[in-house]
């Protein structure tokens, strides 16, 4: 009966152990120069030549015919018994999986103590899977790992060596520690080419690309995989026949449900999940292939060059590229890799991976939050969502200004300083232009005079102005924030409605205290809106500035709370009260 690939064609030699040369070229120089350690670690993903190396090791030492330079001849009966992990005298390997309990490890011990079989010859102990020893069995070994016998070596193997650092951390001092490089697609391929080779076997480059990429990194998959496709048929191996015996998703149902979402069609998705669940498709590999098609799509949108990708994919994905952009190609990413972990040991697959794709064709729909915040301080209308953007009416014309032929004036906000918090202050300032001097007005200025065409949306019902005073404006607070919100403004309505007026200056600076930077921002955005809506109640407002500090702390809600808040809340109302509070040491009842 013949073995199997990964069998067949295991490396007798450490030049022939493929990518892990870093580890492979120490090893064979310490035999060659007669500085072998007495322990070694070789930790790395599954598949990529631990116990490889450490046989080859054990075959180099007890080599009957050993090359100067350290190399194994991997022909003497040693070498063939050690390759093939027949019984020896002087190699044993243990499966700490199944022998991980102190009783194990003193037998270990023990042996230990005999000498090797010849006088040239080491004993070699291959441990493998060594992160399932117990605390206790790394402490049984401790002792003889610091000081071994002669000419005895330990090569322990491990896929989670951060295991043995939390039971073990003494034990790594002891040892010599190689980590193992993941094996590449590129080189997958290439040790396939040599082995079908050999073989006699000839294969398609895309079904070469398909099994490397099934690999995940691992040389003994790739090549059990290729001995399950082998076993499918006879002749050529083709991309079908990969297809077919690896249970993999087709390109074109991929790529099909690229185009649902591309195009929006949400509704589609149930029918076309339910198809591929008819037809028996496994939901973990569709969905890393639907993450492959949205990175290798990205990279594309990019500018870069995707690795891996089929020559008939990548023409598909080129032909889809200007459909999305990277800004939701990066969400559909993200949204896929918070889904993963549960999706892997859900029992419900199908209804994960639908939802998943039902959001990623309603992506259209959602908002920009930084969309939101500029759009609070755009002049000329709202925030444009979906990439559209409603046309606000005109602000309507005062009597003053449609009998007076004067040159209109513009006005905009000027930033001073962006930033807020940490002791800075944003300010904006209203900087107005003219091209002619104003005149001297016959009456009472207009509102729509003072206040920014921008803002006509902001007026409150009419109500009489009155000079800006801070007493003033903390009583009439609440009045403005209502007259905001009943403008449609919500969300600045909202932000107000946690600022509180802290000083009037008398060049007309009305500075608000917010708790948070991200508040004082928002409100730096929103200057001409905050500042028109003052104006339609106080007279010689001229700029506003805020100042933004810590954001106070999650606290318990008690009683005392609430009652600190509602004085809080009356104190902001009423200066007086304020004033009163503190000078006649008053409390709520």
């Amino acid at each position: 009966m013949s073995l199997a690939l990964a069998r067949k064609y295991r490396p007798r030699t450490f030049a022939s152990v493929a990518v892990q040369s870093h580890v492979a070229g120490t090893l064979k120089g310490a035999i060659a120069r007669g500085r072998v350690a007495h322990g070694y670690l070789l930790c790395g993903p599954r598949g990529t030549g631990k116990t490889t190396l450490a046989r080859v090791l054990a075959m180099a030492l007890n080599c009957e015919a050993k090359r100067d330079d350290g190399e194994p001849c991997g022909e003497c009966p040693s070498c063939t018994r050690i390759w093939s992990g027949n019984a020896s005298l002087d190699v044993v390997e243990i499966d700490a999986a199944s022998n991980r309990g102190v009783d194990d490890a003193r037998d270990l011990r023990e042996r230990a103590q005999y000498a090797p079989s010849g006088d040239d010859r080491y004993k070699v102990y291959i441990v493998d899977e060594a992160h399932m020893l117990t605390r206790e069995a790394w402490n049984t070994l401790l002792k003889v790992l610091e000081e071994p016998p002669p000419r005895v070596v330990f090569v322990f193997a491990t896929t989670e060596p951060q295991k043995i650092a939390q039971a073990a951390a003494p034990v790594l001092s002891r040892l010599q520690r190689f980590d193992l490089k993941r094996i590449g697609p590129a080189d997958v391929r290439a040790r396939l080419v040599d082995v079908l080779a050999l073989e006699e076997i000839t294969a398609e480059p895309e079904a070469l690309a398909m099994l490397a990429r099934a690999a995940d990194g691992s040389m003994r998959d790739a090549l059990s995989l290729t001995d399950q496709v082998l076993a499918w048929g006879d002749g050529t191996l083709t991309a079908h026949r990969v297809r077919e015996a690896l249970g993999l998703v087709p390109e074109d149902e991929t790529l099909a449900l690229f185009d649902l979402v591309l195009d929006r069609r949400a509704g589609d998705v149930f029918a076309a999940i339910g198809r591929l669940a008819d037809n028996g498709i496994d939901f973990n590999v569709l969905l890393t292939d639907v993450g492959d098609v949205l990175r290798a799509q990205l990279a594309l949108t990019l500018g870069g060059t995707p690795p891996e990708l089929s020559e008939r994919m990548r023409t598909a994905l080129e032909a889809r590229k200007g459909r999305s952009t990277a800004a939701d190609l990066v969400r559909m990413l993200t949204m896929l890799v918070e889904l993963e972990p549960q999706f892997r040991r859900s029992a419900h697959q199908q209804l994960l991976l639908e939802m998943l794709l039902v959001r990623f064709a309603l992506l259209d729909r959602t908002l920009d939050l930084e969309a939101v915040l500029k759009g609070l301080g755009n002049p000329v209308g709202p925030p444009a969502f979906g990439g559209g953007e409603a046309p606000r009416p005109a602000a309507p014309r005062s009597a003053s200004t449609a009998r007076d032929p004067e040159p209109a004036r513009s006005a905009a906000p000027v930033l001073r300083d962006v930033a807020v918090g940490g002791g800075r202050t944003a300010v904006a300032e209203r900087a107005v232009v003219s091209e002619a001097p104003p005149r001297a007005p016959a009456g009472p200025a207009p509102r729509a005079a003072v206040a920014p065409p921008a803002a006509a949306d902001v007026a409150a019902p009419a109500v009489a102005t009155m000079p800006a005073e801070i007493n003033r404006l903390a009583e009439h607070w609440d009045d403005i924030v209502d007259a905001v919100r009943r403008s449609g403004r919500g969300t600045l309505a909202s932000m107000l409605d946690h600022a509180t007026p802290q000083a009037v200056a008398g060049n007309g600076t009305v500075t608000l205290a917010v708790d948070t930077d991200t508040h004082g921002e928002a409100l730096t955005q929103a200057s001409e809106l905050v500042l028109a809506a003052l104006r339609t109640r106080f007279t010689g407002v001229t700029r506003l500035a805020v100042k933004a500090g810590n954001a106070a702390p999650m606290e318990r809600l008690t009683e005392e709370n609430v009652r600190d808040r509602r004085v809080a809340q009356l104190r902001k109302r009423d200066p007086i009260l304020d004033a009163a509070i503190d000078a006649l040491d008053l409390r709520l009842l």
